[in-house]
């Protein structure tokens, strides 16, 4: 992909022209649309403003853009996010983005507080779906790019990169009223140097849980599970690049992640030949002054690079797409029941449309194995696929530039 090109104000400047930030100061905040210029006719698109102006894709129009296209996204439909749009993520056209979550900000910090009297019902509130834990996580991950793939991000994924991108991600969300910025920890790279520093801004970063009027707030890390150690009462759990601040957690609620999250877990210790992350998100709370205690938790799974995946069974296509130099996108899986049901890799380099490429495991359970099938079947478009009883086809070539 060359380029990307912008039509603006009859002008057709290239994303790296000096003169790019000039002009969309001069319609930032007016009626003017710039057009991505990477398909026949352009796809409009929206000036934000974020340090530095930004030419953004329009709400839902990510599929309508070239698949080399760095503004592309997969239809919505082709992952999880698509049962969320319109209902958990609302996204308005100057970028800002609330979502509707299934966990509190708060808790109580009393016990046994009785109930008032019953109150007359004055108004029923429509249900609406809501974003989990691990929804989130992966709505920061995509939102950052990493569940995306390129040859030039080669060596350049580390853990500043996580750090800086993920915060990045989370600027302009805004979760029950509250700026998800102000809620969110990713740490810092650590290194034995700077370590007073780290964990000095960590202290203040994470001040806004201490208790106020008898509520206690509540704060969200996100990093890489490093192991788990027994202590009296329950676990001590350690985060990489966190060695001096480990989140405490019950004996019979880390048994339980223990076996809700069991393949998870285990896959750290499987026979791939390549590293696995294993990335936690943890809502938590103060149990003491700078103790902290996790509320609720979940697990992902992700490749050496930081690129999500379902399951081993997804690490050695996305190994391949690596090696090969390939550019592609990885579908997740949000709250959906399985990810079966949607394409385990989506191929951008191979021409004009994206390639859908599938795995089909003989690991899947019976109902994943079910959806895999539907998938295939109802496909319109070309499709790879890859029966891991079998050796791994040739992936589709790659498109002449």
């Amino acid at each position: 992909m060359n380029i990307q090109r912008f039509s603006i104000k009859g002008c057709i400047l290239g994303v790296d022209d000096p003169q790019l930030q000039a002009t969309l100061a001069q319609i930032h905040e007016t009626a003017e649309r710039p057009r991505c210029l990477c398909v026949p006719g352009g796809v409009e698109m929206y000036v934000a403003h974020h340090r530095q102006f930004v030419i953004k894709r329009m709400p839902e129009t990510g599929s309508q853009h070239h698949p080399g296209c760095p503004s592309y996204e997969p239809e919505f439909r082709q992952s999880g996010l698509g049962e969320l749009v319109g209902e958990a993520v609302l996204e308005s056209e100057l970028g800002s983005i609330e979502l509707r979550v299934d966990f509190p900000w708060t808790r109580s910090c009393a016990r046994g507080v009785p109930r008032g009297e019953p109150q007359e019902v004055s108004e029923v509130e429509v249900s609406r779906r809501r974003m989990s834990l691990r929804a989130l996580m992966h709505f920061l991950f995509e939102r950052a790019g990493f569940n995306r793939w390129t040859p030039a991000m080669q060596g350049r994924r580390n853990q500043g990169v996580l750090h800086k991108y993920l915060q990045e991600a989370a600027e302009s969300i805004v979760v029950k009223g509250v700026a998800l910025t102000e809620r969110l920890y990713i740490p810092e790279p650590f290194s034995e140097a700077a370590k007073a520093g780290a964990a000095q801004r960590r202290r203040e970063k994470l001040a806004v849980l201490r208790p106020r009027e008898g509520r206690s707030p509540l704060a969200l890390v996100i990093g890489e599970f490093k192991a788990s150690e027994v202590m009296p009462l329950g676990h001590r759990v350690w985060i990489k690049h966190m060695p001096d601040a480990p989140l405490l957690i019950g004996a019979k609620a880390w048994e339980r992640i223990e076996r809700v999250f069991a393949p998870l877990l285990e896959a750290r210790d499987a026979d791939v030949g390549k590293k696995v992350r294993l990335m936690l998100v943890a809502l938590i709370r103060a149990r003491r002054e700078h103790t902290y205690e996790i509320d609720m938790a979940s697990l992902m799974l992700t490749s050496e690079q930081w690129i999500p995946v379902e399951g081993i069974h997804e690490l050695p296509l996305v190994q391949a797409l690596v090696d090969q130099q390939r550019r592609f996108v990885k579908p997740l899986r949000y709250d959906a029941r399985n990810a079966a049901s949607f394409p385990n890799a989506i191929l951008l380099d191979a021409g004009a449309s994206p390639v859908p490429l599938h795995v089909v495991s003989a690991y899947l359970d019976p109902k994943e194995q079910a959806a895999k099938a539907l998938a295939l079947k109802s496909g319109d478009d070309p499709q790879w696929i890859w029966r891991t009883s079998e050796s791994m086809p040739e992936l589709p070539a790659r498109a002449r530039p």
